[in-house]
């Protein structure tokens, strides 16, 4: 049987007059990439299921925002990531790492990691930076907001979130120095 929800228009429309068809094939368009983007701010598969489940609630209690300009993926995105933020903050799963010193100092690099290097090594390395740095990392350089957006989103000073992202860069390159992902060669031609 061939799905009646092909389009993000029929989708969309559906959802917004409670249709479970529409809901279920939302759903399963959208799921999985946006599972992707809750893994980036979780600390464990549990809490990115959380967040995914409480960001569709949010997606299907809210379409009726969705004025059908831009990307309904996009749309959806932005759900998510605010939800996975809320879900950080009222857990208060953030602000226990927002102040973490880096440890050791590397001089800090305003290049992009060069593109050999496989996102899903790189989304990994994040991963393993403390919940702080790994969060404004995500929305400064990954989601695209500013650190004005970032102060306001997580109520931070925006000097905060720069600092944070500083030192998330500072150690995210260590981590991937550290796992043989970004070789000591390619750091040395950075410097």
């Amino acid at each position: 049987m061939q799905n009646a929800y092909l389009n993000d228009t029929v989708m969309a429309a559906g959802c917004l007059k409670g249709q479970p068809g529409a809901q279920k094939a939302l759903y399963d368009t959208y799921s999985a990439k946006m599972m992707a983007v809750c893994y980036r701010y979780a600390n464990n598969k549990a809490d990115a299921e959380d967040m995914l489940q409480e960001s569709f609630i949010r997606v299907f209690q809210q379409i009726h925002q969705y004025s059908g300009k831009g990307s309904l993926e996009g749309w959806i995105r932005k759900v998510v990531v605010h939800t996975s933020i809320n879900y950080l903050k009222k857990n208060k799963k953030f602000r226990e790492y927002l102040d973490i010193v880096a440890i050791g100092e590397l001089l800090v690099k305003e290049e992009k990691i060069t593109a050999y290097i496989h996102s899903k090594q790189i989304i990994e390395c994040i991963r393993l930076l403390p919940i702080g740095y790994k969060t404004v990392l995500n929305l400064f350089a990954i989601e695209g907001y500013s650190h004005k957006e970032i102060a306001g989103m997580l109520d931070i000073e925006e000097s905060t979130s720069r600092s944070q992202y500083l030192r998330a860069k500072n150690m995210l390159e260590k981590i991937l120095l550290r796992n043989g992902v970004m070789a000591k060669e390619e750091n040395k031609q950075r410097s």
